[in-house]
């Protein structure tokens, strides 16, 4: 393909050290690319920024709480009464934004509360709380002790990193209910008989509709993550790219993932936040922001997307979803799920976002500003993430 604007991620980082970025959200690059067409708005933007803020359940920490007199090697660790695993090494363990307190009814009263888990655990130890730690061990020659109990803060932890396996998906279904009863799921309480309809994404803002075949974003992308820096490692479980698209090259069903860490003493309680869903169980709700540089014309295209352009499927979660079947009721643009009804079998079904549109916009201004400011600079990728090799983006006339 043979690009009438060519950009390097070395000379947008350079523009940005000198203070001579154009720096735009993806909200405002719609209209930008909408009036002056993909080529002279390459031209002009050097980097676009998104972001999303949401439940994403495949998140966690992975922990060092520092070394005893005398050692202990750590088999079995709680933070505040949530299990974390301790199959790693001496004192390090993973917590699981999903981990629910081990005293937890769970959904033995029904629908169950899900007051606290590992979500919370995250939430609180970067809102500088002080937490509950509590080991146990066999005993070795080696590490000797074989209990612990004291308390700590994040400050106190040697280590602590967010290392989240799945976050960002780049589409979601559209949750809905056709039996008569009410249900409890991921997707948040879904009332019967068509009741509601809920779907979660932030849309033209999310990272990667602005992304869609990761010509940007791979291993070494630098990022907003949980209100710190964070990056790219890998893409996340789940990912898929050989998926259907629209002409635009978006995906219609979930595709994919991204596999994110960060510092979590660089993090904000605003970016990381305990969820509990009813008659499910606990999660993280996670703000991402990734800065989509601008390298050519097929680039601005991309991030010219909008929430008309953006469609998913209308999934049953009280039949089919549970059963496996794969039987969309219809398929709608996320502009009609913003608009708060959309339309299924010829009845009107008021819709939610269990994702934050506000907070997605706050974050991509936020990225916008460490940009324009000099604090932030592109990582460039060291490794694409595996997507499809057929791109939708013709190349304009003249």
């Amino acid at each position: 393909m043979s690009y009438k604007v060519i950009k390097s991620f070395e000379e947008i980082n350079k523009r940005i050290k000198e203070g001579k970025a154009v720096v735009v959200n993806a909200e405002e690059m719609i209209d930008i690319v909408s009036e002056k067409g993909e080529i002279e708005a390459a031209k002009q933007v050097d980097v676009v920024t998104t972001g999303t803020f949401a439940p994403m359940c495949s998140s966690g920490a992975i922990i060092n709480f520092g070394h005893t007199v005398p050692g202990i090697r750590a088999s079995k660790v709680w933070l505040n009464d949530v299990s974390a695993y301790g199959g790693l090494a001496a004192v390090d363990c993973y917590i699981g934004a999903t981990e629910p307190k081990d005293d937890d009814p769970l959904n033995k009263v029904y629908p169950g509360e899900f007051l606290y888990g590992g979500g919370h655990v995250i939430h609180d130890l970067v809102d500088g709380k002080s937490i509950s730690l509590v080991a146990e061990a066999y005993g070795t020659h080696c590490y000797p002790k074989k209990n612990l109990e004291k308390r700590v803060t994040l400050k106190d932890l040697p280590y602590a990193r967010l290392l989240n396996p799945r976050n960002a998906y780049q589409n979601y279904n559209c949750a809905v209910n056709v039996i008569n009863k009410t249900i409890y799921t991921y997707m948040g309480v879904l009332k019967g008989n068509l009741g509601n309809a809920n779907f979660s994404t932030s849309g033209q803002l999310s990272p990667l509709f602005n992304d869609p075949y990761f010509l940007t974003i791979g291993m070494g992308t630098r990022i907003f993550l949980g209100g710190g820096i964070g990056y790219v490692i890998a893409e996340g479980t789940q990912h898929k790219f050989e998926v259907t698209r629209t002409k635009r090259g978006i995906p219609i069903t979930p595709s994919g993932t991204l596999m994110l860490t960060g510092d979590m003493k660089q993090m904000s309680p605003d970016w990381l936040v305990g969820v509990s869903l009813l008659g499910y169980g606990c999660s993280l709700s996670v703000g991402v922001g990734i800065p989509i540089p601008v390298l050519n014309e097929e680039i601005a295209y991309y991030t010219g997307v909008s929430d008309g352009d953006i469609s998913t499927k209308v999934i049953d979660y009280g039949d089919d979803y549970p059963a496996g079947k794969n039987n969309p009721l219809c398929e709608v643009t996320y502009k009609q799920l913003k608009s708060g009804f959309i339309n299924i079998n010829n009845r009107k079904v008021p819709t939610a976002s269990m994702s934050s549109y506000k907070k997605a916009k706050e974050i991509s201004e936020i990225l916008k500003k460490w940009i324009v400011s000099g604090q932030f600079l592109l990582g460039v990728p060291q490794e694409n993430l595996p997507s499809s090799q057929i791109r939708a983006y013709i190349e304009p006339e003249g």
